[in-house]
């Protein structure tokens, strides 16, 4: 399915933590942190400005970036977990 964000909204496909520590101890899924780290699949054109141009979005598909613990909306595309939230909940860009 192909999906194109509107406005300044983007999509992001998380990024899996380890399953296990560095000890080699399991993990189990209860006590997971949600992820903070993902990676751009969809950029939108950007938001419009005071003065009616659209500005364009300082994210690319692609890029690596890390965002808010719990920001943006949770959706299934061909059964992987994405997040749409807005540009602005990004908190950075990770080289």
């Amino acid at each position: 399915m192909k999906i194109q964000p509107l406005s300044n909204r983007v999509i992001i496909k998380p990024i899996k933590e380890e399953e296990k520590t560095a000890g080699g101890i399991v993990i189990p899924d209860t006590a997971k942190e949600k992820p903070q780290e993902g990676r751009v699949v969809a950029v939108g054109p950007g938001k419009w400005d005071d003065c009616g141009k659209r500005m364009a979005p300082e994210v690319k598909k692609g890029d690596r970036v890390l965002f808010g613990k719990y920001a943006g909306s949770e959706i299934k595309i061909d059964g992987d977990a994405h997040i749409v939230m807005r540009e602005d909940d990004i908190l950075g860009i990770l080289n």
